[in-house]
Order: C-alpha cells, then structure tokens, then sequence
C-alpha cells in the first residue's frame, strides 16, 4: 500500500489558520472527519491528546505527527498540514513547527496499513523531502513529492564492511505508530554516516518487527533501548545498555551510538535501569520511583472506576439507610452489582502492588507481588482490623520488584535456570513479602491503629472542633488504609455510645478526597492528563457516595501535592460540621448520607462539604504544576 492511499488530495491543507497546538489539532481532526476518514470525532481527538499526554509529538526540524489508534477512525487515514508562518507544538528543539501529519489508525488496522504510516515517519527525516513538502504550493506537488519517494530504491549493501562495528537497539513507544519507527530510523541513519551498522527492532502496534536474534545481541558492542513503554529486557543480561526515552534517540542519535562505542554504559543485571554517562545526570531515584508508581497507578485506574462506579451506582439506587449504614435487600439486582464492585475494589490493591513490582523485575515479579498486595490489605494476616491499604501495595510492590530485581543477579547453576523466572523466583518473592508483612510490619501497623484509637479517645475531652479536624485529615491520609479505618471506626463506634456529632464530621469529611479531586481536574485541566482528568469524574461519583478510594490514583501518582489539600480538605469539612452541631446516625459518608435523611442538619452539612473540596482542590492545584505536553 502507498502513502498515497491514505494522504489524499482532499486531506490536504497548505494554509493552517491555526495558532497554538490545541487549534492545530482541531483543524487537523476536522479535515479527517470532513473527508469521511472518522466515525466519532470527539472520540479520536480524545485519543490523540491522550496520546500527546505522554510525550509531545512535536519532533524536530519544523515536523510534528499528532497520532492515534482507535475504534473512533472509519478509514486509515492521514491528513497533511502547512503552518507558513509556524506555531509553538512543543517540539523537541522549541522551534516553531510548520509540516503537520495527522495519522488516523483504525484500531484493527492490519500490518500494511501501519507499516505504511510508519514509513511515512521515516521519510521525514530526510532534509530533502523535509524541504520540498515545505516548498509545495499545491496539493497536487505534495502528493508527486510522496510519490517520488516511495519510488526511491536504496542500495545499503556496500555501505558498511564486515569488522565495522555493530550496535544493537529496541525502540517502542506508547501507541506504536510514529515515534517507535522515526527513533528506529534516526539511529539507523546516524549509523550510516558514523560507519557503524545498526540494528534496530520496533515493538509498534503491529508487533515486533526485526527482532534481535541471540547471535546480534552476542555480536553488538551493546544496547540502546529507546522506549516509553516496558519491552523484554532479560535478554540482555551481561551487555552494556543505554535506556532512554523514545524522543532522545529521534534527537541525538549520534551521541546514543558514541556512548555504547566509548563504553559509556554500564553492564546490565536483570531486569535493573542502567543508562549510560550521557544520560545519567536527567535520570534519579525520584525519576525511576515515579515510573514504577504510574506503572501501578495506570494498570488499577481501571479497577478503581469500575469497581467504584458499581459500588456508587448500587448505593445510591439500591441503598437504605440503617443503623448498620447503607443496606441493600438481600437478593436483589443491586446486591449483585455491589458484589461485583466490592470485587474490583478488592483487586485493585494488589493490582497496584503487582504492577509496581513488573516495572522493576519484570514477570517473575508479578505474582509475588500481587499477593503480598492481597495481603498487605487484609489485616486478618497480621492482627490488625484494617490492611495497609494503598499505601501497603506501595511498600509491597517495591519491595517485591527490587528484591526481585536482587535475585536474578545470582549466579545459579545452569540447571536450575530455566525455572528460576517460572518458579524459584516467584515462589521466593512470594515467601519473602508475606514474612514482611506477617512478621515485620503487621505488628506495628496493629499498633499504630490501637495507638491512634486511644489517642482520639483522649481527644474527646478537649476541643470537639480539633478532634473533628483531625479525624477529617485521617480519613484522607490513607483511604482504605489502617489511619482512614481508624478514624471511620472511631466515628461509628461513637453512635453506639450516644455521639453522633463525631460521625456527623466522619460523614462530611469522607467524601471531600474524591469530590475534591474531581473539582481539581475540572478547574485546574492543565495540571492533568487526560486520564486523570477522566479519573476526576468518576471520582465525582464515587465522592457523592462516600467512597474515598476515588482519589487513590491521585494520591497514589503525585502523594506530596495531593495528600496535604485533600487532607487540609476533610480536617476543614470536619470542623465545620461538628462546630454547627451536624449528627449522623448511620455509619456511612458523603453527601448520599444526608439526602437520604441520616442527618440531622443538611444544610451545614453540605456546606461543610463544599468548603472542604474548593478549600483542597485549590491546595493541591496550587502545589501541582501544568502538564508538559
């Protein structure tokens, strides 16, 4: 399939009127949905700023290739557009951008379509081409410029000599479209004018093409991984390895290649990040804790919304307030939806654990800590009435991922090698995390929650309005987790002794994290990804029912900035809620509560609501800064 099966004439516009990156890509998604090329285009927009979130597709030299992969485009499409004057897209070397390729994927495309669409990304890095379609002044001269191209026949036989050296390579990045085969080419082409021969293999959306074989990777002098996304990484074990970031092999090819020649990096050990001198100062603990974190954070965000929504939804439809907290009858639809819920909600936990832990050790890191996650959030394993919560599947995938990680630097014999990632090492990880949670830290975690009970049973004889501020903050600290559990606890044991004011601060203030996140993501749309701005209203639901775990994928991502507003949030609805005398006779939180007719003074309580989100959203908004694009 040509090019010019998927640029066609009426896909093409030599004069952009737009002005910034949002207006490009409006423009752009208009001319595929006019030419017929979508089916939804919000949708496909959605898809391509999602898409953007991970790394701008602005590259260098004036080029930019916004893309996207969904069920939301009809025909494999690209449409081609010229800025004459050029505008800020974010690219990689802050020069305006004037070339525009919008690349359309249906999300079944078969492997010609692709592969069309990811020669087109290599082609633009040849200045020549590069320089004609800027020179084009009808769409006619853009698609015989194509067409030559396509033409042209390469001969790379004679280009290098047997002895010249030999680097090695893996490039993938999110959507496996452009970014995966332009990096491939970048280095490919740097190659070429250095006298080394590269060999590059792309894990695109069609698979991994030009896979490395055992004898290249004996062969190569080592390694430059280009990736935004995990790639197997076992292989190579005992050569030197450069990771980087997919956009870095597009920009300096050149000096990637020279630090594996120089013997720059450094040996690689089981699945651990090594990089090489050139990229060690922008790479720190923070950096490889964070990536480790959004591994996690993006694999449970799905069970978070699912499960959360399940159990919002058959709450608020199905639930009738008791003494005992929102009830469902027995047998009902909305009982099975609930079940279902409380499912995913249970899943999520390990979940988060174990994909943490797949970041650092890969595979056989996996089960073990996913169980150790199970564990750590089912407090039965180590005495306690409440598990770790979010905060214990941290612990548990970091330690499972770089135990792991340890493990498979031994040296074992070669017989026992072939079941060491199947067997020895998951079932050692395995041991490993649940002595850590059963022997080490269950105790203390058992303590701290008899501590913190006594401590707020001591409060009660103070200031009423300082006891409600801080059960409001202890709600937010950990959702779910030992401190959140205490504090929900201490409030409903209050209503059997006669004090319901204290569950009425519990009730106001354990909605506030999520409904103060959604209000965050909504105010402050530039200080969020798309996913997370898709997070917020789910969490908007689940906030409206009290359930707090709708904000764990914030506080799990970004804990510094997002735990002191949301925190600083249920102190105030806590406060305010007691100061005006609110009760609440069921042990359940959130709004739900009140139109449901547990509280005695609605009004107040909704305004204690209310103050507690806008006062936490503005907090953490005013501690997050703006997304790069």
């Amino acid at each position: 399939m040509k090019i010019t099966d998927l640029l066609r004439e009426e896909l093409i516009d030599l004069d952009l009127k737009a002005r910034n990156k949002n207006d490009v890509i409006d423009e752009l998604v208009q001319i595929l949905d006019n030419g017929g090329a979508l089916t939804n285009k919000e949708e496909f927009k959605k898809e391509i700023f999602i898409r953007e979130g991970h790394s701008s597709t602005g590259l260098e030299e004036g080029i930019a290739i916004p893309h996207a992969k969904t069920y939301a485009v009809k025909t494999p499409s690209i449409a081609f557009g010229k800025s004459k004057k050029g505008l800020d897209y974010g690219s990689l070397d802050d020069e305006p951008s004037k070339l525009f390729f919008m690349i359309a994927a249906t999300e079944g495309a078969d492997d010609m379509h692709i592969e069309t669409l990811s020669k087109l990304t290599t082609y633009l890095l040849d200045d020549d081409f590069r320089e004609t379609l800027e020179n084009a002044s009808t769409r006619e001269e853009v698609i015989k410029i194509i067409e030559k191209k396509e033409l042209e026949k390469i001969d790379k036989t004679t280009l290098f000599k047997e002895n010249d050296p030999f680097v090695i390579g893996v490039t993938a990045c999110p959507t496996g479209i452009a970014h995966t085969y332009m990096s491939a080419e970048s280095l490919i082409k740097a190659g070429e004018k250095m006298g080394v021969r590269v060999k590059i293999e792309t894990n695109g959306s069609i698979g991994i093409k030009n896979e490395l074989t055992e004898k290249d990777i004996k062969d190569a002098k080592g390694v430059i991984v280009a990736a935004d996304k995990h790639v197997e990484m076992d292989r190579f074990d005992g050569k030197k390895v450069i990771e980087c970031p997919v956009k870095e092999a597009i920009k300096r090819p050149k000096e990637l290649i020279t630090s594996i020649l120089e013997g720059d990096a450094e040996v690689y050990k089981g699945s651990g990040k090594k990089v090489s001198s050139g990229t060690t100062k922008k790479t720190n603990i923070k950096g490889e804790l964070y990536k480790h974190l959004m591994n996690g954070v993006s694999f449970m965000l799905p069970f978070v919304v699912c499960g959360g929504l399940l159990i919002a939804i058959s709450l608020a439809i199905g639930g009738v307030p008791t003494p005992d907290g929102l009830q469902i009858a027995p047998g009902s639809f909305w009982e099975k939806a609930l079940n279902i819920g409380v499912a995913g909600f249970k899943l999520m936990i390990p979940i988060l654990a174990g994909y943490i832990a797949y970041s650092i050790g890969d595979r056989p890191a996996l089960a073990p800590a996913m169980i150790g996650g199970w564990i750590a959030n089912d407090g039965s394993f180590y005495g306690s009435t409440a598990g770790a919560g979010f905060i214990g599947a941290i612990l548990a995938g970091l330690i499972v991922g770089y135990f792991v990680k340890w493990v498979k630097t031994w040296n074992v014999p070669e017989m026992l090698q072939p079941i060491m990632p199947i067997l020895v090492i998951p079932l050692l990880g395995t041991l490993f995390i649940s002595f850590i949670f059963i022997q080490i830290l269950g105790a203390p975690i058992a303590g701290l929650m008899e501590w913190l009970n006594n401590f707020l049973a001591s409060m009660q004889t103070g200031s009423a309005v300082v006891l409600a501020s801080i059960l409001g903050a202890m709600l937010a600290f950990d959702m779910g987790g030992p401190i959140n559990k205490v504090a929900f606890l201490f409030g409903v044991a209050s209503i059997s002794s006669g004090n319901t004011e204290i569950m009425g601060a519990v009730g106001a203030a354990g909605g506030v994290p999520p409904l103060a996140m959604a209000l965050a993501t909504f105010i402050g749309k530039n200080k969020y990804e798309e996913e997370e701005r898709n997070s917020g209203k789910a969490a908007l639901v689940m906030g409206f029912i009290g359930i707090s775990e709708g904000a764990i994928p914030f506080a799990a991502k970004d804990p510094f900035r997002v735990l002191p507003g949301i925190m600083a949030g249920g102190a105030i609805a806590g406060a305010i809620a007691i100061k005006f005398g609110v009760t609440n006779v069921v042990p359940h939180t959130g709004p739900i509560v009140a139109i449901l007719g547990a509280i005695n003074k609605p009004i107040p309580y909704f305004m204690a609501i209310i103050v507690g989100t806008i006062v936490g959203a503005l907090i953490v908004n005013g501690l997050k800064k703006p997304v790069k694009n």
